[in-house]
């Protein structure tokens, strides 16, 4: 077998190392000053002409250019999803935010990591994205990533669904959702206030960048793949939308679409 590239090794041996620290650093999501827009809409949103999010999202605009978001939501907040692991002491597993893998050339393994960021204004939007890249460009991958969150960013259906609470206020779900991903199955359920979040510290990203406080959350399958664990969630609460209510149930819960 042909021997593995140093150049390879030590990039490699370099991300796992520097991963838990680069997760730690403080990325703030800006508007490049010198944006050009290449399309009609960012063109519309940059002159001021298009100034409502609600709008684009209700009357189903597709977005491709994320300084479009920048713009009209320009409170976005970012978290990096713990995806990867490598060997912890004692046996077990040690988060990292980075996933690196690796396939088998004649000259040796070429590695690539991968990186899961979510965006949101923990106030009826959120976003995420996956992106990967070549090892030792950690920034450009996350970037990549930031972007393609920013790209997925969806209204959040809010309200107060529980039976054992009827507060009327936006603080869980209006109704139970479920979403799929590979062999993940979740179940996102209204929960009363003072509950708080009963899921795991991933997916609590995601609730607190929704603008979540209060939910139950039930799972089945490989809940280990962070990915997939992260992608059902994501499809169920994108599905809160997919659902037709009458006025009185919205009223009855206290249904907002979005910013409350």
């Amino acid at each position: 077998m042909p021997r593995e590239p140093k150049k390879q090794e030590e990039a490699g041996e370099k991300n796992i190392e520097g991963a838990e620290k680069f997760a730690r650093k403080e990325v703030e999501v800006e508007m490049s000053s010198d944006w050009i827009p290449r399309t009609t809409l960012g063109k519309k949103v940059l002159s001021g002409e298009v100034n409502d999010i609600n709008k684009l999202f209700s009357e189903g605009i597709k977005i491709i250019e994320p300084e479009v978001l920048d713009i009209l939501v320009p409170n976005l907040e970012k978290e990096i999803i713990l995806i990867g692991g490598s060997t912890g002491k004692g046996g077990g597993i040690r988060r990292t935010p980075f996933r690196r893998t690796s396939r088998m050339h004649k000259s040796g393994r070429r590695y690539r990591v991968s990186v899961m960021v979510a965006v949101g204004n923990k106030n009826g939007y959120v976003g995420v994205g996956l992106a990967s890249g070549p090892p030792g460009k950690n920034e450009n991958v996350v970037d990549k990533a930031l972007n393609k969150a920013k790209l997925n960013l969806i209204p959040v259906r809010r309200g107060c669904g529980s039976w054992e609470c009827k507060c009327g206020t936006s603080h869980s779900i209006p109704f139970a959702v479920m979403g799929q991903a590979g062999s993940v199955r979740v179940k996102l359920m209204p929960a009363p206030k003072g509950v708080g979040l009963v899921v795991n510290d991933e997916v609590k990203k995601i609730m607190r960048l929704a603008g979540i406080s209060d939910i139950w959350v039930k799972s089945r399958g490989q809940t280990s793949t962070r990915v997939n664990l992260i992608r059902a969630v994501y499809g169920a609460l994108k599905k809160l939308d997919t659902y037709r209510t009458n006025p009185e149930f919205d009223e009855k819960v206290g249904l907002t679409i979005g910013s409350a």
